[in-house]
């Protein structure tokens, strides 16, 4: 039986692929007649090709964002990469008091400044299944000079080290287990399994000592 309506925070580091498994969680929960959305954030970077406003973002100016921000208009707002990204307070309530769950995609900053609310929330952290693959992923977008790429790798890096302050820790290495797990933790279906999470730790200290 569903539960009250959560805010589900999706992080990751560039490249562990946190994007692809959570479109395949929202046809899931389609299928499943389970009400689940995607929140749609505001930000001052370029639309991408494919992108356009109120779909994947709210694009708009520099000047708008920090007049939003001043106003206390953002539940959370971070500079990532040069740009600024931020989610509407009255955007989550609306979609939660409407009994729609909403998973936002965020990053450690703007996870931090949440984690110091008293929402209702769960939070997740998609782990890459090694660097060297992180690192593949971000150098094949092909959209981005050297810098920028030397950039994301160096924050996916740094980002790795708060993977703990997460409830859950998802390792994104068969594309199918990934997304099963984040939909059980999603459907609040999912039960704690003590050998799963020493065998995360293992692991997340692995990925740490490179």
């Amino acid at each position: 039986m569903m539960k009250d309506p959560k805010l589900f925070l999706v992080s990751a580091p560039s490249g562990a692929g946190k994007s692809s498994l959570i479109d395949a969680v929202l046809v899931l929960a389609n299928q499943s007649d389970l009400p689940l959305e995607l929140s749609i954030s505001y930000t001052t970077r370029s639309p991408r090709k494919g992108e356009s406003n109120g779909n994947q973002y709210f694009f708009i100016s520099e000047k708008d964002f920090l007049d939003k921000k001043n106003s206390d208009f953002f539940l959370e707002h971070a500079e990532v990469h040069g740009n600024w990204y931020g989610t509407s307070v009255d955007f989550v309530e609306s979609k939660l008091s409407s009994g729609v769950n909403l998973i936002l995609e965020i990053d450690v900053q703007g996870f931090r400044q949440i984690n110091d609310m008293s929402l209702n929330y769960d939070s997740i952290f998609i782990l890459p299944p090694s660097i060297h693959s992180l690192e593949e992923r971000i150098k094949s977008r092909g959209d981005e000079d050297l810098e920028s790429i030397n950039l994301r790798l160096k924050n996916a890096k740094d980002e790795l080290a708060y993977a703990n302050e997460y409830k859950h820790i998802i390792i994104n290495d068969t594309f199918d287990d990934a997304e099963k797990e984040l939909f059980n933790i999603i459907a609040q279906e999912k039960p704690l399994n003590k050998e799963n999470i020493e065998e995360v730790q293992q692991f997340l200290a692995q990925l740490l000592s490179y």
